[in-house]
Order: C-alpha cells, then sequence, then structure tokens
C-alpha cells in the first residue's frame, strides 16, 4: 500500500540528500507544467506564499548568496533555493541547492541539487504561459538561444501545438556545422536561421533563451500577433527585447507582484518610455486561474517570467515524493 506524503515523512528519520545525477534519473518521471500549473493555483487562492528572494553579499567582496523561499499549504512543505556566486581565482562558483522542509512535523525532508531543476521549472514555466497565450492555431515556432536551456525549452513546447516550422538562431552555430546538425536531429521541422531577423519575421511564437543583457530582436522583424517569452539573464537590467516594446503589447508575467521591479525591460521602459506595471494585462495565477483577459492579438504579446522560489519548491517536492516512493 503507498504510503501518503505526510506518513512518508514522519517514517523518514533524516532528510533525503539528492546530487544532480539522482536528481536527473527521477526528472523525466516529473510532469513539469502541470506542477507550474498546480502551483500557480495555489497562488491564486491563496494557499501558497511567495516571499520576495534576499540576496546576502558575502565580506570583502567574496560574492553573494541569493535566497528563494516559498511554502505550499496543500502539500504541507516550506522551501529554500540557496544559490551562491562565489569569487575566485578563475572562473566564479555558482550552484543552488534546495532544502524541503515539513510544515507538519517541522523536519528536514530533502537537500538537493537544484541546477538541472532550475532549467526544467524554467521552461516548464515558459512552457505554460505558451499554452494559455498561444492561440490554438499557432504554426511557427522559433526559438533564440540553444544552450541548455534554450533545448530544454524547445522540448517543453513541442507538442503543444501543431508546429508546421520550428527556427532556431544562435551565432554560436554558424561556424558550428557539427553542433547544427546535432540540433537539427532533435526533430525533421527544425531548421537553422542565418540571423535573428530570418529567425522570427514569421513566427507565431518566439521563445527568447539567451544569456544577452541586450535585445536580441529587433520591433521590425516580428509579426505584428506573435507571442513572445523572455528569461533574460541576472545582469543588471538585462532585456532580451527593447522596452519600448512593452508600450505596443500585451504584456503577461509570471508573478504580478514582483516580476514589473525586477525585469530589467519593464524597469527601463517605466524609467525611459513611460511605461507603468499597471498596463499587465496578467500574470500565470491569473492566467491559470482564468481571471484575467486573454490578448485580442491586434498587437505582440510579451510573457516575462524570472522565475519564483515557489517553483523551485514545487520541482523539489515534486522530486522529494518520487523518491520517497522508490525507498518502499
Amino acid at each position: 500500500m503507498q504510503s501518503h506524503p505526510t506518513e512518508i515523512a514522519n517514517n523518514i528519520a533524516k532528510p533525503l540528500i539528492l546530487c544532480d545525477a539522482e536528481v536527473r534519473d527521477l526528472l523525466p518521471q516529473l510532469d513539469v507544467q502541470e506542477l507550474m500549473k498546480s502551483l500557480f493555483l495555489a497562488l491564486s487562492d491563496n494557499t501558497a506564499v511567495q516571499p520576495p528572494q534576499t540576496l546576502a553579499l558575502l565580506p570583502n567582496n567574496a560574492g553573494d548568496f541569493i535566497t528563494y523561499l516559498g511554502a505550499m499549504a496543500k502539500e504541507a512543505v516550506f522551501g529554500a533555493k540557496l544559490s551562491p556566486y562565489l569569487i575566485t581565482e578563475q572562473q566564479p562558483i555558482i550552484t543552488a541547492w534546495t532544502s524541503l522542509m515539513s510544515m507538519q512535523t517541522g523536519q528536514p525532508l530533502l537537500w538537493c541539487d537544484s541546477s538541472q531543476l532550475t532549467v526544467e521549472r524554467t521552461a516548464g514555466t515558459t512552457a505554460l504561459a505558451i499554452d494559455y497565450l498561444a492561440p490554438e492555431n499557432s504554426s511557427h515556432l522559433a526559438l533564440i538561444g540553444a544552450g541548455t536551456v534554450g533545448l530544454t525549452h524547445l522540448r517543453h513546447v513541442l507538442k503543444l501545438r501543431r508546429w508546421q516550422t520550428i527556427s532556431l538562431y544562435a551565432p554560436e552555430l554558424l561556424d558550428n556545422p557539427a553542433r547544427r546538425d546535432e540540433i537539427m536531429s532533435i526533430d525533421p521541422r527544425i531548421q537553422i536561421a542565418i540571423d535573428a531577423s530570418h529567425c522570427t519575421k514569421e513566427a507565431d511564437v518566439i521563445m527568447l533563451c539567451t544569456s544577452s543583457a541586450q535585445p536580441v530582436i529587433s520591433l521590425t522583424d516580428i509579426k505584428p500577433s506573435a507571442v513572445i517569452t523572455s528569461i533574460s539573464t541576472n545582469a543588471a537590467n538585462a532585456h532580451e527585447v527593447p522596452p519600448a516594446l512593452l508600450n505596443q503589447a500585451d504584456v503577461y508575467c509570471d508573478y504580478q507582484q514582483t516580476t514589473p521591479d525586477s525585469a530589467g525591460e519593464m524597469c527601463l521602459a517605466a524609467s525611459q518610455h513611460g511605461w507603468d506595471k499597471s498596463q499587465i494585462k496578467g500574470d500565470l495565477a491569473s492566467l491559470v486561474a482564468q481571471t484575467c483577459p486573454l490578448p485580442d492579438y491586434d498587437k505582440p504579446v510579451f510573457f516575462r517570467s524570472i522565475g519564483l522560489g515557489l517553483e523551485d519548491v514545487a520541482m523539489a517536492y515534486g522530486i522529494w515524493k518520487l523518491a520517497s516512493q522508490q525507498l518502499q
């Protein structure tokens, strides 16, 4: 007989500790998009709490720790992802681990490497947004960025619509035919574009998955009704789209209470172009709860995600359940 998660928690004396390889072994069993949908529904009905992330600067300019927090009442768990940026004489050290604790017993449940969990939840969040915001007849997909994050996004959205074409652009592919062939082997619909404008000009949905701190697309190279998603990078005021786009688009985000004050293009649009965060039409919580308007598609649609601690908590909870079941 399968135990309820609460019973499992009471029977495990020590928290599970999972390294990156162990997490990756369990990930294929997770329905990431469903996990993301559940947590945003919880946000909408006030059964989840999303505190602001915190930044702790280390003494002597040695780096920092960012802490992402979240609590989910239905699952009775509190979690925190800790992400250090440690300055060394060589490359900086960047890791991420998530802790999970029971809200019923106060005991730790899990301590796991979050590197791949972060990639998966970021892609799952974007996929959830596309599923709500992209018209059902969307047939042309574009992706800018061919790193791990970008290709994970692609995997998450391949089955969301009946894509006829998938255009992909990344500068590093131009002189790397072997890598181009490897990526095109993922799906026969994938074609490698020679530049960003050729990648996006016919696209119904455009996913931006780069580490660029500057715009990677032009407003003149997108369809008037294109749906654009952006995750950007953690550089100061990083923005993958021109900030002026926001005054010309229907704008959505992952969490309306925190994203506008952190997302680079939103901050710049407010300070330079008179845009106001009150113009945001909705976030994922209101989209999944169906309490915000959907786009009219008479202008571009822009979705911005910065990542939430609750996403990390939900992913860790899913991994903990799978790992606990294996111990029975």
